[in-house]
Formats: C-alpha cells, sequence, structure tokens
C-alpha cells in the first residue's frame, strides 16, 4: 500500500436522476484511523441517496487544520479537542465510533497474539532503550516464544497523528520515563524509528521491514493480516484487541459530562488499553448552512445506518444514548448565520 493521503470519492452513475443533480457535495479530511469506515459509509450513503462525501484520509493534526481554516466541511481527529479550545475556535466535536490502536509485528515465525509486552517495554523499544527482540526482559515475559537475534525496527507515524496521540497518551500513563523524555500528541519528537504517512504508510513498512514494530487502527491490522501483541491492561490481564475489548474500555466514559473523552488504560479486565474514540469538527456558525446539513445527514444516516458497517470493521458502534447526546448538540450549537438551527433530518 503506497505511503500517500488516501482520498475517496463516491459518485452516482447517472447524475442526471433528480436525487444526483441534488445531492450536496460535503467534503472532509482529517483521521486515518476511521477511514475505513468512513469509506463504507460514504459508498452506503451515495448509493441510498445520490450524495457524495469527499473525504480525505491525511491524519488528524492536518484534519484540525483545515477545519480550523474553513477550507473543508468537517474535520477528523482521533485527539479530541478540549472544551476551551473547541470555544475559542468557534468550533464543536462529536463522536462517531470507538476503536483500538493495536501494535503489529513482523517477526518470522511469530502469528498474532504470541508475544505479550507490558506498557513500559512497549515504551523503552520506543524510546530506544530495548534494541533487540531478544532482549532478557523480553524473553521472561515470553517463554517459549522463538524470539530472535536481531534489531527491533521501530516504525511510528511522520505525519501528525490522532492514533499517535492515542499511543503516545497511553506511554505517558504507563512509562514515567515516556512522559517526561517524550510526552503525548499528535507529533512528537520521536526518539527512534521510521516514520510512515497515515496508518497506511504505517503498515506497509511493517510489512516490508523484518523484525519491524508499529502500531496501527485495528481495521488495518486485520485488513492486511498483521500480527498483533497482547498487551498488559491495568487489571494486570494479557488481552487482545477486539471489538468487545474496545467496548469494555469505553464503558466508563461520561459523555453527558463533555464529549473530551480519551479512553486509554481504563480499568477492567477486559479491556483494551490503547482505545480510542474518533471525532468529527464542525464550525458552530455556518455560513454554508446546505453543505453543513448535508454533512448532518450523513452523520445521521450513519447513525442510523452503519452500525453494522462499524461492528463489521471490528469498530464499536456508539450507544443509542451517546447518539441522542450528539443529535442535541447538534440542535443547540450549530447554527446558520441566522441562528437557525442547521438541519440534520
Amino acid at each position: 500500500m503506497v505511503c500517500t493521503a488516501v482520498r475517496f470519492s463516491f459518485s452516482a452513475a447517472l447524475m442526471a436522476f433528480a436525487v444526483g443533480a441534488q445531492a450536496q457535495d460535503v467534503t472532509g479530511a482529517g483521521a486515518t484511523f476511521p477511514a475505513p469506515l468512513y469509506a463504507k459509509w460514504a459508498d452506503g450513503y451515495n448509493k441510498a441517496t445520490g450524495a457524495r462525501i469527499n473525504y480525505q484520509s491525511v491524519g488528524s493534526g492536518a484534519g484540525i487544520k483545515q477545519i480550523q481554516a474553513k477550507t473543508v466541511d468537517f474535520g477528523a481527529s482521533d485527539m479530541p479537542l478540549k472544551d476551551e479550545q473547541l470555544a475559542a475556535d468557534g468550533l464543536v466535536q462529536f463522536p462517531t465510533v470507538i476503536g483500538g490502536v493495536v501494535p503489529v509485528v513482523n517477526i518470522k515465525g511469530i502469528t498474532g497474539g504470541q508475544i505479550k509486552l507490558t506498557g513500559s517495554l512497549l515504551a523503552d523499544i520506543y524510546l530506544g532503550k530495548i534494541t533487540k527482540w531478544n532482549d532478557a526482559a523480553l524473553a521472561a515475559l515470553n517463554p517459549g516464544v522463538p524470539l530472535p537475534d536481531a534489531d527491533i525496527a521501530v516504525v511510528r507515524r511522520a505525519d501528525g497523528s490522532g492514533t499517535s496521540f492515542i499511543f503516545t497518551n497511553y506511554l505517558t500513563k504507563v512509562s514515567a520515563d515516556w512522559k517526561s523524555k517524550v510526552g503525548e500528541g499528535t507529533a512528537v519528537n520521536w526518539p527512534v524509528g521510521v516514520g510512515g504517512k497515515g496508518n497506511e504508510g504505517v503498515s506497509a513498512y511493517v510489512q516490508r521491514l523484518p523484525n519491524a514494530i508499529g502500531y496501527v487502527e485495528y481495521a488495518y491490522a486485520k485488513q492486511n493480516k498483521m500480527s498483533h501483541v497482547l498487551l498488559k491492561n491495568k487489571d494486570g490481564a494479557f488481552v487482545g484487541p477486539d471489538d468487545l475489548n474496545f467496548k469494555a474500555a469505553a464503558a466508563g466514559a461520561e459523555w453527558n459530562k463533555t464529549f473530551y473523552q480519551i479512553l486509554t488504560e481504563q480499568p477492567g479486565k477486559e479491556s483494551w488499553p490503547l482505545t480510542g474514540a474518533t471525532f468529527v469538527l464542525m464550525h458552530k456558525s455556518q455560513a454554508k448552512a446546505d453543505t453543513a446539513s448535508a454533512a448532518l445527514k450523513f452523520f445521521e444516516w450513519a447513525y442510523l445506518n452503519g452500525d453494522k458497517t462499524a461492528a463489521d470493521l471490528e469498530y464499536v458502534p456508539l450507544p443509542d444514548a451517546v447518539k441522542g447526546l450528539v443529535r442535541k448538540q447538534w440542535e443547540a450549537q450549530i447554527k446558520d448565520t441566522a441562528g437557525k438551527a442547521v438541519a440534520y433530518k
């Protein structure tokens, strides 16, 4: 898979039909984390309505910048913005689905779920403190696993990334050394590693480099048949990534208080420690109300019709109660220049 921004656009076959002629095109940009799902949703929505959703999978950092600059109709980010920043920028944010970031390896003879890692060991690999797969600390945690006497090829993101935010936020919670030396963010000063652009680029590098380790959203790991690791969670259990473990991690989210929810390293014996929601960003005041309405109608359609598609790709659909909170936010905060609520039905 090439390390370039993924762009997709779905259009009606015969735009002469009235439904196609009247459909409002919508442009969005940002996170690669939900891109496989947004592509499926956009295709289904186009077939149902004739409307086109053009989404550029360029990374959360770029998505935030583009919506702030008003060059797209919606931005997408896996790093939620704090309420204070949203207010300063005149933005609202709402979640679409929940998913997981997964450390993946490419080691000859090693299959998915065979290697166990703790958060501190994962941090030490990305700090460059552990450089060999047969390091004593890794071998002690993985008795009987044929770890090679080979250098670890570390792969990370090269672009501003919400996936990297989830990953580095987790590492700050489990490693004091990582917290003090690197910290968290969509882009950090990585101590080691080769950078890939997007989840697509990281996937490609890990698949190409022998003895590599990287981190990608779970749908990318599954689509590319990559070997995941088991992680030790906050309750001390070693767990693998799947939608049930993502759901367990999200169980304590307090969406009724704020949509600024970070779901890494949550309690629960089944919780996947690298869980996160992905978010959409839009402006509160909409000069192009018709386009804003078209965007909201797409997400409303996805809330009503897209849960099975999300689950099929191992994302966790939002609970109905959370979708209800999102709709209340739309009604209360997304307005045209006359102060009228933008329609989403």
